[in-house]
């Protein structure tokens, strides 16, 4: 099955036709024929919960461009997208980018890092995202600014994009597999997670001194935070039971509220998972990777190695930790909460719903419509179940056109606090807010996840929108990109 087989959303001229192919797809999404416009509009409303206040509906996720310096600066390419960021006219900026406590804990060599040696290079991001938004919006009321603060862990590249150095929590009996690691390949210790701890504090801190509004303390994606609410087969305090699966969170927010008492704090987590994927062997050809399909886990059952999995058959969902965490974050104090799944390492499908796949990924193994279905289905569900929680949605991009009505519809029947958007923030940051406010929806800077977002940074590029963004298609990068796609 290639991405031809599903209707491309590029190709639905009007949200009638939309709706039929939801319904066609026998799905549930939410969806308004006609946009509310003005100060009647759901995605006007501002939110308020304890001492949060945010001025709409409208959100910006952490949208990482592997454009920083070697130090762990931001550079121009950094600037423009944070600039981008504020001509949104989000209310909500979750996190700006993930940004690594430390060297080793870097992502890729060009990540941004908290440290002292970047302090004053990371208030230039923080400062012209407010400009911007003040030119957008004409005020600063509402707005609210978050830093994601990470640890790799098992995906940490700090020297070299193709050079792995994964700092990992347990053995993953495929994950292991496709980094090559061998069966005695160090864990971290726990005095090591501790000095990981400390980093957070101190990056916490300095980021409530830069004038940043929250953390968010990162748990999605395969990275650190997200391996250790799957750390069943870790022994010690930071394994094993779902007290202790939790602590590093706990410890994390405990000691950064002793040194920035005022700060707030969000979690971004993959609220599910499943087994990973691979291409079907079988409909590969030609370099082309055939359709994902779940790798073999007949002798892995029961699968003690995911969160939001059902141990007896990890291609299903199974909320009950995940509502036990969310729990936790209410014990917490902790009101902004940010859904997504998986990890894009090895399901890419259910958190980035696409036709076209990354350059290490393969093809739709359904309809990314499903994929946005199950994103906004959990979510909903999630949210009925903790309404004084802030809940933001992802997975909005895919719906391209129809993103705007998609997003209206949820935050006015309640599925969704706010809509966030992030591969369409890269090319037309500003659709929810000139659908809003009436302004022409310029349609061809939408988003048709053609996946070079990705496909870039898997070659040691910066992230970017290189098919609709001039800039980078135009750039030395657009070259480079072109001639790594060419290559088999």
């Amino acid at each position: 099955m290639s991405a031809r087989s599903f209707l491309r959303l590029g190709s639905v001229k009007n949200v009638e036709h939309f709706l039929e192919h939801v319904r066609a797809r026998g799905v549930t999404i939410p969806c308004d024929q006609e946009i509310v416009r003005g100060a009647e509009s759901p995605l006007l409303v501002p939110l308020s919960r304890g001492r949060i206040r945010i001025g709409n509906r409208i959100a910006v996720q952490p949208m990482e461009g592997w454009d920083g310096t070697r130090d762990g600066n931001p550079s121009e390419l950094t600037i423009r997208r944070w600039r981008r960021f504020g001509c949104s006219g989000a209310k909500l900026i979750w996190g700006g980018e993930a940004v690594a406590v430390s060297h080793e804990g870097r992502a890729n060599p060009k990540q941004l890092v908290i440290a002292a040696n970047t302090r004053e290079g990371l208030a230039g991001p923080r400062r012209v995202l407010s400009e911007e938004h003040q030119k957008t919006t004409g005020s600063q009321n509402g707005l609210l600014i978050g830093l994601q603060l990470t640890h790799s862990g098992r995906y940490c590249r700090p020297n070299a994009h193709d050079r792995p150095e994964p700092r990992i929590l347990y053995h993953h009996p495929i994950l292991d597999r496709r980094l090559g690691l061998p069966g005695d390949y160090p864990l971290l210790e726990d005095t090591e997670i501790e000095a990981i701890i400390e980093d957070f504090h101190r990056a916490g801190k300095m980021a409530w001194e830069l004038g940043f509004d929250f953390v968010d303390i990162k748990h999605c994606h395969g990275y650190l935070g997200h391996e250790f609410l799957s750390a069943h087969t870790r022994e010690g305090k930071y394994g094993g039971s779902f007290e202790n699966r939790t602590r590093f969170l706990r410890e994390v927010v405990e000691g950064i509220r002793s040194a920035a008492p005022k700060i707030q704090f969000g979690v971004r987590f993959s609220a599910f998972d499943s087994i990973p994927f691979r291409p079907d062997p079988q409909q590969s050809a030609n370099g082309t990777p055939g359709p994902g399909i779940p790798e073999p886990f007949g002798d892995l059952i029961p699968y003690r190695w995911g969160f939001g999995v059902n141990p007896s058959d990890p291609t299903q969902i199974d909320l009950k930790e995940p509502t036990r965490f969310l729990s936790l974050l209410e014990e917490l104090e902790i009101r902004l909460v940010n859904v997504t799944a998986g990890s894009p390492y090895y399901n890419p499908h259910i958190q980035r719903p696409a036709i076209y796949p990354p350059s290490d990924g393969y093809q739709p193994p359904e309809d990314p419509l499903n994929g946005v279905a199950k994103l906004m289905g959990v979510t909903r569900q999630l949210k009925e179940q903790f309404p004084n929680l802030i809940f933001v949605g992802s997975g909005y991009s895919y719906l391209q056109d129809f993103a705007p009505h998609v997003a209206q519809a949820a935050v006015r029947e309640g599925w969704v606090d706010a809509v966030g958007l992030g591969r369409m923030i890269l090319t037309y940051p500003e659709l929810l807010w000139d659908a809003s406010h009436g302004n022409a929806i310029q349609h061809k800077r939408i988003c048709r996840t053609f996946s070079d977002c990705t496909t870039a940074p898997r070659n040691g590029l910066p992230s970017g929108c290189y098919p609709l963004d001039r800039y980078y298609k135009l750039s030395p990068f657009g070259a480079q990109l072109k001639a790594a796609k060419a290559r088999p």
